[in-house]
């Protein structure tokens, strides 16, 4: 019998088990780039252009274990950006929305593509008012740290990292925890 889940706002994990189990079904990550994957500040340079952009090495490393035991991996931003072009690419995330503006429309092209229920098999992870009409019908929805306060409130999982210093690689952590495979990925890396 399935579990009953119940929504919370917050973690540590021994007191919202909820998190554990609702990340135990996840199928598909989606995130978002500016204040998740990266700190959320935006460079310019003299040209006017968006001159650098900050990833975190632990983020990417935590995706690329996500994918190794078959959970999908995917970016949905509003800004168009080379940089996370190049980053995506060289995690091997395929599924990339530059600029876009309706997040929810995205969504729907993930959708018809692995074709899953938002409510059991989907995490998203944002932090700002543009990424919550995508959480709201995920099945686990993450926040970082730092994360706008509306987005915190409807978190079920609410990092104790900030976006672009580890918050990705904490919930990469949480659903290879939930899903049984932390322990013996980490086991193989020892040797």
């Amino acid at each position: 019998m399935a579990p009953t889940l119940e929504s919370h706002t917050t973690n540590p994990l021994t007191n919202h088990p909820q998190a554990l189990e609702r990340a135990a079904r996840i199928r598909l990550l989606v995130l978002d780039v500016d204040g998740v994957l990266t700190n959320g500040q935006v460079f310019f340079g003299p040209d006017g252009k968006e001159y650098v952009k900050g990833f975190d090495i632990h983020d990417g490393y935590g995706i690329k274990l996500l994918q190794n035991i078959g959970v999908e991996c995917a970016v949905i931003t509003g800004r168009h950006s080379k940089m996370v072009l190049g980053r995506c690419d060289e995690l091997g995330i395929s599924n990339v929305f530059t600029g876009v503006s309706d997040k929810k429309s995205a969504l729907l092209e993930l959708q018809k593509r692995f074709a899953f229920n938002p409510a059991i098999d989907l995490a998203v992870m944002g932090d700002d008012w543009p990424d919550l009409s995508i959480m709201q019908s995920a099945g686990l929805r993450i926040a970082p740290a730092q994360a706008h306060e509306a987005v915190r409130q409807i978190a079920h999982y609410v990092t104790q990292a900030q976006g672009g210093f580890g918050a990705v690689r904490e919930a990469c952590d949480l659903i290879l925890k939930a899903q049984d495979q932390y322990d013996s990925l980490l086991a193989k890396a020892k040797g």
